[in-house]
Order: C-alpha cells, then structure tokens, then sequence
C-alpha cells in the first residue's frame, strides 16, 4: 500500500512539474499548448501500439520477430502482447535495454518505428517553431 502511494505521490508531482514547464513556455513564449503536448502524446501512443499489434501478429503467426531468454516457457496471448508492445516501446523510443533482440524481419520492422520515433521529435520541434515564428 505504501509503494502505492508513494508512487501516485511521485507521479502527481512529475505532473504538476510538466504543467508548469507547459504553462510557462505558452504564457512567457507562445511557444507550446496543452493541444500540441496532448496531440504528441496520442500520437506516439497510437504508433506504439500500432507496432505492438504488428508484432504481436508476427509472433502468433510463427514469424520470428525478436528473441528474448524464456527457457523455452510459452506464454499467454496477454503476456505475448504485453511483452510486443515493451518491445514496441523501447523500439520506439530508441532505448534498447538489449533485454529482447530483434531478428528476421523484425529487424527491418524495428528500422521503420525507430525512424519515425527518432522523427517524430523533430517534427514536435519544426511544429513549435512554426508557431512561434508566426506569433512573433
């Protein structure tokens, strides 16, 4: 109960300080809105998951698609998708714990999402400044 709380606390404090950040980049700069920031995280939770389903349904179909160290367990469709959409994730978002590896054409699957999460901070950027300038 208490790393419940502790947790929610944390959480409620990492919220209050991107408000502020947010908040004070639209007053002070026009730079940023709620919408934008809100518009970002819908869409990288739209390709996270896209990609998740994608390799959730290679994995079923038998494609090997990335390698983790089960010991030969098999596990359940929830898991399977849990376990696709982490590794979605970390793709994505360029992390790369090496905990799963991808292989075959998960390779080339992983190439793709990381480019458009690697671009997709770019554009964030590109969209700002745009912003900024015609405000300006």
């Amino acid at each position: 109960m208490v790393t419940v709380i502790v947790s929610a606390v944390c959480l409620l404090i990492i919220a209050g300080a991107l408000r502020q950040i947010f908040s004070s980049l639209e007053a002070e700069y026009r730079m940023f809105s709620h919408h934008l920031f809100i518009s970002i995280l819908m869409l990288y939770t739209i390709v996270l998951i896209g990609f998740g389903i994608i390799y959730f349904i290679l994995v079923e179909e038998g494609v090997p698609v990335y390698r983790e160290d089960l010991n030969g367990e098999s596990l359940s469709w929830v898991h399977e998708m849990a376990r696709s959409l982490y590794f979605s994730g970390v793709t994505l978002f360029t992390v790369g714990y090496g905990d799963m590896i991808p292989v075959g054409i998960g390779r080339w699957i992983a190439i793709v999402e990381a480019m458009v999460g690697y671009s997709l901070p770019a554009a964030l950027v590109a969209k700002v400044w745009m912003n900024y300038k015609e405000d300006s």
